[in-house]
């Protein structure tokens, strides 16, 4: 067993009104992990946020997989600068 809790991915699937072969193919492109346990599939409960967030594109704006992985990975670059960013203008405020 693992030691976080974790969400049976057909739960999901009735939650969010979609295929199981979804998270499969996400799994595959490495957009979440997902794990056996009991002979059903899940995910770590700490994924629950990306999923949903990676969902709403998908559901809401239609926009598929390989689109999604492009937007996360945008997504993160852009937090990765702006954290970058903040601490440069924190040294230069510290030498005016």
């Amino acid at each position: 067993m693992r030691d976080s809790s974790y969400i049976k991915i057909d739960i999901l699937c009735r939650h969010y009104q979609i295929e199981p072969t979804l998270f499969q193919h996400l799994d595959e492109m490495g957009l979440i992990q997902t794990f056996e346990h009991e002979s059903k599939w899940c995910v770590d409960e700490g994924q629950v946020s990306r999923i949903d967030k990676i969902l709403r594109l998908y559901c809401d704006l239609n926009i598929n997989p390989e689109g999604i992985d492009v937007i996360l990975n945008l997504l993160k670059r852009i937090d990765e600068l702006e954290c970058r960013l903040t601490e440069i203008s924190n040294r230069l405020a510290l030498h005016e």
